[in-house]
């Protein structure tokens, strides 16, 4: 199967496993398929309190995104290095995000859910610690701006839902 399907069927996957979580709270969720910008899925209580929801696949241990989504960084051309400029303000929407490692089977998948705020600071953790080793030179392209985190960086999360049920607690109706 090609990388690209491969990993949109993983995307749709995890979407789904969220909402099907998201019911076992007894809570209405839906996906959008890609079609909403900032979100994948609203969650709904029985009082029409909703929440964005923003889903992260994988089917390994690794998440990838671009770092200049969560930071400001400067490129220093003569010397070819990075530096870190501080963090970026975010969408004011503020979707949770569930990080789905989508398993091999059922059993095995893991989630893990957080603020967007909590996930900024590990994005930015994981960079800048990367660029620290490296003295701000990626090694193949020096504006390379490509950051991960693992089950490991996020493992405070796992099964966090919880978090769904206070963000709903706090949020005004939408009737």
């Amino acid at each position: 199967m090609a990388k690209a399907r491969r990993n949109l069927l993983a995307g749709r996957l995890a979407e789904h496993l969220v909402c099907a979580e998201l019911a076992r709270l007894e809570l209405i969720a839906t996906t959008f398929t890609h079609n909403v910008p900032f979100y994948d899925v609203i969650a709904t209580d029985e009082e029409c309190r909703s929440i964005p929801i923003q889903v992260k696949a994988s089917r390994d241990k690794y998440w990838r995104t671009a770092a200049d989504n969560w930071m400001h960084t400067t490129f220093i051309e003569d010397e070819k290095i990075q530096k870190f400029e501080g963090k970026k303000k975010l969408s004011t929407l503020s979707p949770l995000w569930v990080c789905v490692a989508v398993g091999a089977s059922r059993i095995d998948d893991q989630f893990f859910i957080m603020t967007q705020d909590q996930l900024q600071e590990v994005v930015i953790r994981n960079y800048t610690q990367e660029l620290d080793r490296l003295s701000g030179k990626r090694p193949k392209n020096w504006q390379a701006l490509d950051s991960w985190w693992s089950t490991e960086d996020i493992a405070t999360f796992k099964d966090n839902w919880q978090i769904v049920i206070d963000r709903l607690a706090t949020t005004p109706p939408t009737v």
